[in-house]
């Protein structure tokens, strides 16, 4: 019996395209986020748009993962790699097999992406455990593809494709679930080690039981979690006993890196005026964030002033800057002044 039910979406506004979105996916007791983006009619000779969610990964049938080795050899020359593991601010994917020219290139925030692959790879309603060794195991494969370059060295003009015979399935205009985005955006600086290897692990993965492979099963990693294990004790079964997990050096597109430790009521510091002014010139775009003054010191105001920025952009409203807080702030920031920057 399929696991979940689906629902067409029709969303209209005045001087806008119509969007519909057929067959999102709603799990039971587990909420969810449909992204929809419309485009003005002055700007698109399109009334209507179509997005179209085809079956989850688990329910629906896909090309079963090519096998590849968990550490890419890098030639010492004549190949592009970085110097360090770095998140990207956004990945290429490819919707489709590398060599299909007719396939579209999507520009996705790397954070994004991540939380779009997991709810196409898993479900939400697995224990959460489950969610955070899965979710691992596909960042970690990502920035495989990134630090490697995996595809620009090969020609190709993107990071990652939407393939489940090359990389992992990515869904253009698909919902996401709403604990999967939590702990995606708790530790997406994160990847899998091991010791003596520079490159994040390529993780790779698969269902368990139509497919199996070398990798993670993501069925068995729910009765796994199911048993109370804990997320690492999942990688762990799969990717052996001296895996660890690292952080990434560099995370691009941030003003700033967040600090180590939570600001709150009573912190102070060059980190608390950034945090401080970020949080003005976004009430800006928002103006239903107070503005507060720029003064380094984490009082009431600014206490204030974050919790309502996290009841807009859907983070818990502790008015704790906390590591997720840090990094949407520090996101919506960039956003806020890229858009107000002459073309």
């Amino acid at each position: 019996m399929q696991p979940y039910s689906e629902f067409t979406i029709t969303v209209t506004a005045s001087g806008y395209e119509t969007v519909i979105v057929s067959g999102s996916e709603i799990l039971a007791e587990s909420l969810s986020t449909q992204p929809i983006r419309m485009n003005p009619l002055d700007a698109t000779e399109e009334y209507e748009k179509r997005v179209v969610i085809p079956a989850h990964t688990l329910w629906g049938s896909y090309p079963a993962k090519i096998p590849e080795s968990e550490v890419k050899p890098i030639a010492e020359t004549g190949e592009i790699v970085l110097s360090r593991v770095v998140v990207p601010e956004y990945v290429i994917v490819h919707d489709g097999a590398p060599s299909d020219r007719t396939a579209q290139n999507y520009w996705v925030r790397y954070t994004d992406y991540i939380k779009n692959v997991a709810s196409s790879e898993i479900y939400s309603t697995w224990p959460e455990s489950t969610i955070y060794a899965n979710v691992l195991a596909i960042m970690s494969f990502t920035l495989n593809r990134v630090y490697t370059e995996w595809y620009r060295n090969q020609g190709y003009n993107f990071t990652i494709t939407s393939s489940t015979a090359y990389d992992q399935k990515w869904i253009y205009g698909r919902n996401t679930y709403q604990n999967i985005n939590r702990i995606v955006d708790s530790i997406f600086t994160n990847y899998v080690s091991r010791p003596g290897i520079r490159q994040p692990l390529f993780t790779s993965y698969c269902d368990g039981q139509r497919v199996t492979c070398s990798g993670l099963s993501q069925w068995g990693s729910k009765y796994l979690g199911d048993q109370s294990y804990t997320a690492i004790q999942i990688l762990r079964y799969y990717y052996g006993n001296d895996i660890y997990i690292n952080t990434a050096d560099i995370i691009s597109g941030v003003p700033s890196s967040y600090p180590g430790y939570d600001l709150t009521i009573g912190s102070s510091g060059d980190k608390v005026r950034q945090l401080q002014q970020q949080l003005n010139r976004i009430a800006q775009n928002y103006p239903a964030i107070p503005k507060v003054t720029a003064d380094g010191i984490y009082g009431s105001a600014t206490a204030a002033a974050v919790r309502s920025f996290q009841n807009i952009f859907g983070l818990p409203a502790t008015g704790v800057a906390d590591f997720p807080t840090w990094y949407a702030i520090s996101r919506i920031y960039v956003g806020v002044t890229r858009i107000a920057e002459p073309s």
